[in-house]
């Protein structure tokens, strides 16, 4: 349990210095007239010769440019305050144009009548991202790659080519160096309060981008070139990641309950999470994940220091020093090789969570994607902020006293998502996505049968199943599914249909295997690679089934149609032969790999030589599946091959289930498991259509 603490700040000394008084230090008024001209041109003379470096071709002076700055952004603020909105924006939106958002500054404009708040907070964030965003499309006017971090793409040359050296000074000063005011990172990371930014740095944001639009425009004029924008990121696959239920009023009004009694929230920052859930309330989705998420990491890296004994990285946010950031808060290790010890206090699911919606490739990496602009923040959608306020929840009510927390578990609804929570496995590891490719390529399969072979056609193909290639290939079926079967959790052999079809009883083996929970949490690089090679076979099954579930329909239409030519008769019946052989094959690859799946960790255990060996099997299964694919298009129609090839991938896979050095061999098993005699193996799982 976290300790109430009466913390003013979370910002190390000189840091609040910097930000709250050092551009406070100069007196005096700044005439606005010497920085924008009335037509709102920016006249960056007076704003450049505020920065300075603090020795001839040394670093740049950050105080000292800070304290100048001071009267320039007071100004500037100022100025801003005097405009209606109509004014505001007959002079300074068309040079907002350039960001591909211009609709965002005029609610950027309305919040800087804003006290110092988590409205004129949230609204620098805001600014930053679209900026970031902004001049990125920029430097790919001349650049190739686009620097990933914001401080690379502020001290590229290729910007310093279209705004000047000088300029790109001054966006250090405020956004791009941690010697500076750092603005975007102290708030994006959660340690600056609201009431520690002045409102005139947001404005000066706002008047900065303004004239870096003027002097675009400059020189797209000079160069004649046109700038294009990258789209945003569209956030997919979010269906996987919706476990709790929408937020209602009810589960809003617990947590406005909670957040004022929970020690996981600093009372300094109460007024962020009071906005976000005003925001969800007035559909703002995007303003909410924002506040949200940087107040999740503060209340995490507080945690991480109580339960790492490490004091010293709870409240830092120095030039010289690391952040502590959701990267080292969520690792496995800390930087001096200790395990870290939030993950065991947190628990697997917690974790899970924070690494599905934060870091997985395959995720939807909120923080990252609204920090650097990527995403359109009016689409933001409204099941990503849901889920983010429920485990909100679920996360402040572990850090409320004991006698407060039984009063609100009595409450059905704070029952169910502590449940839910507690339930929660991945969603955007590879092992979860693996599972997914499986049963969407064994759906599929499961339509072939559907289409049923044409009466005159039945002899014929009897015949040709009956072929001594053929025939072998359904005895090592028979062969390699009875190895395979020794294998299986014993819960799963149990719904065998010994008398119904040889794959009735499939879909529940296989959805059986993906209901097995397996540790996704910090997986070793060798498995990682493992489940690289698997998913890379999976999907190429998957893309093999659609692809002769598509042939099959085109065919079969062709057929009833009378359509098909003499050869191509002949092809229709050699492709129904060989898709009721590979029916079986494919259940085969998918139970195979859905076994090794659920002992993927064994891979560990493996010295290099037997890890080549493995993964040199699993690259000619996959090498298999691919020249399936092949001979299975409609370009190739090479039908008769894949009884061939079938036959001879086959026999590979029995060879080297003869060696014992599939991981299912190597996996020790806590419980035993049932041991399925042949006979029921052969009447089972693989007789023939």
């Amino acid at each position: 349990m976290l300790r109430a603490e009466a913390v003013t700040t979370c910002l190390s000394p000189s840091v609040r210095d910097l930000v709250c008084e050092v551009g406070s230090e100069v007196g005096g008024n700044c005439d606005i007239h010497t920085i924008v001209t009335p037509q709102g041109e920016v006249l960056w003379e007076a704003v450049t010769g505020c920065v300075s470096c603090a020795e001839p071709g040394q670093d740049l002076d950050y105080w000292g440019s800070v304290r100048l700055l001071g009267p320039v952004c007071e100004a500037v603020h100022l100025h801003f305050l005097t405009l209606t909105k109509e004014q505001f924006e007959i002079q300074y939106i068309p040079w907002f144009q350039w960001t591909h958002f211009p609709e965002l500054f005029p609610e950027i404009f309305d919040a800087l009548e804003s006290l110092p708040s988590p409205t004129v907070c949230l609204s620098v964030m805001k600014l930053a991202s679209c900026l970031e965003r902004a001049l990125g499309d920029v430097f790919l006017l001349i650049g190739k790659k686009c620097p990933f971090l914001l401080r690379d793409l502020l001290a590229s040359e290729e910007l310093a080519q279209v705004f000047g050296h000088s300029v790109m000074d001054v966006l250090k000063v405020f956004i791009g160096s941690p010697h500076g005011l750092n603005l975007r990172n102290i708030l994006w990371h959660g340690f600056a309060s609201p009431q520690e930014i002045p409102p005139k740095y947001c404005s000066m944001l706002l008047l900065l981008i303004a004239g870096l639009g003027q002097l675009l425009k400059d020189f797209l004029q000079q160069t004649e070139v046109t700038l294009a924008h990258r789209p945003f990121v569209t956030l997919t696959n979010l269906e996987d990641l919706i476990v709790f239920p929408g937020v209602t009023c009810e589960i809003l009004s617990v947590l406005e309950e909670v957040m004022t009694k929970s020690t996981f929230i600093l009372k300094i920052m109460l007024p962020y999470w009071e906005v976000a859930l005003a925001k969800f309330r007035s559909h703002r989705f995007a303003d909410c994940a924002i506040l949200l998420l940087t107040q999740l990491e503060m209340g995490l890296r507080r945690v991480f220091a109580a339960v790492n004994q490490c004091p010293d990285r709870l409240l830092t946010a120095e030039s010289r020093t690391l952040y502590t950031t959701f990267d080292e808060i969520l690792a496995k290790h800390l930087r001096d090789g200790r395990v870290n010890q939030l993950p065991l206090f947190l628990g697997e699911p917690a974790m899970e969570f924070l690494w599905d919606f934060l870091n997985h490739q395959e995720g939807p990496r909120l923080r990252d994607r609204l920090s650097h602009g990527e995403i359109n923040i009016r689409e933001f959608p409204e099941a990503a902020a849901s889920q983010l306020l429920a485990f909100a929840l679920v996360l402040s009510l572990r850090f409320t006293e004991e006698d407060v927390l039984s009063m609100f578990k009595e409450e059905a609804v704070v029952i169910s998502l502590m449940r839910l929570a507690e339930g929660y496995s991945s969603r955007c590891h590879p092992i979860f996505q693996l599972k997914k490719q499986v049963l969407s390529c064994e759906e599929n399969i499961r339509v072939w049968p559907l289409l049923s072979l044409p009466e005159e056609l039945g002899l014929e193909a009897t015949r040709l199943e009956s072929d001594s290639e053929t025939c072998a290939c359904y005895s090592l079926i028979t062969k390699i599914v009875c190895e395979l079967c020794h294998h299986m959790p014993a819960h799963l052999c149990a719904v065998r249909d010994t008398d119904g079809p040889p794959t009735s009883t499939w879909p529940q083996v296989l959805r059986g295997l993906c209901c097995i929970r397996i540790p996704t949490l910090f997986c070793p690089r060798v498995v990682l690679e493992v489940l690289a090679v698997l998913r890379s076979i999976s999907s190429q099954c998957q893309r093999l089934s659609r692809q002769v579930e598509a042939s099959l329909q085109l065919r079969h239409r062709q057929w009833a149609e009378r359509s098909l030519r003499s050869r191509q008769r002949q092809n229709y019946l050699h492709m129904l032969t060989s898709t009721r052989l590979l029916s079986p094959v494919l259940y085969l690859i998918l139970l195979f790999l859905l076994l090794e799946l659920v002992s993927i960790h064994v891979v560990c255990g493996k010295d290099a030589r037997e890890y080549q060996k493995y993964l040199k099997f699993l690259k000619s299964v996959l090498q298999y599946a691919e020249n399936l694919v092949v001979y299975t298009s409609q370009e190739k129609n090479k039908w008769n091959e894949t009884v061939i090839l079938t036959h001879a991938a086959l026999l590979k896979i029995w060879t080297f289930c003869e060696t014992k050095q599939m991981l299912i061999h190597l996996a020790r098993r806590e419980s035993p498991v049932q041991q399925p005699c042949e006979k029921t193996c052969k009447s089972t799982m693989a007789k023939k259509p």
